[in-house]
């Protein structure tokens, strides 16, 4: 399989938290169009496209970059943000609203976290044995 990747979606500052979790799922169905993905699996990737964009957008003031990249045997998204707080995973309140985002990620990715001066890049990689596939 051809690695396939997508430009880096640099925000323009007049923008503020300008990418939407919609703009980001289209950009990572761009990236994964053409790569066969099982349905599962492409469900996978957009849920934790829509969880890292959220969560960017609701706890770190928007997305300042996002990034997908598709190769063989393995999807990685990077999400950068304003924030250098390292995200939780929350205590489990299933009968409290939210907080289930970055426990999600987590159960379908293997993720790392980069603080740096501009604030932090969360990186994500979903590969056949995080995503449960056979």
């Amino acid at each position: 399989m051809e690695q396939s990747t997508v430009s880096d979606q640099l925000l323009p500052e007049s923008l503020g938290a300008g990418l939407s979790c919609a703009e980001a799922r289209d950009s990572a169905r761009d990236v994964l169009a053409g790569l066969n993905l099982p349905p599962a699996e492409m469900d996978n990737v957009l849920t934790v496209v829509t969880e890292m964009v959220s969560n960017a957008s609701r706890h770190a003031g928007g997305a300042t970059a996002f990034h997908i990249t598709a190769r063989t045997g393995a999807v990685t998204v990077e999400v950068s943000d304003r924030s250098a707080a390292a995200p939780r995973i929350q205590p489990w309140a299933p009968d409290e609203p939210g907080g289930f985002g970055w426990r999600l990620v987590n159960q379908l990715a293997t993720t790392d976290v980069h603080i740096h001066h501009d604030g932090k890049t969360i990186t994500a990689t979903l590969t056949a044995t995080t995503t449960g596939r056979p």
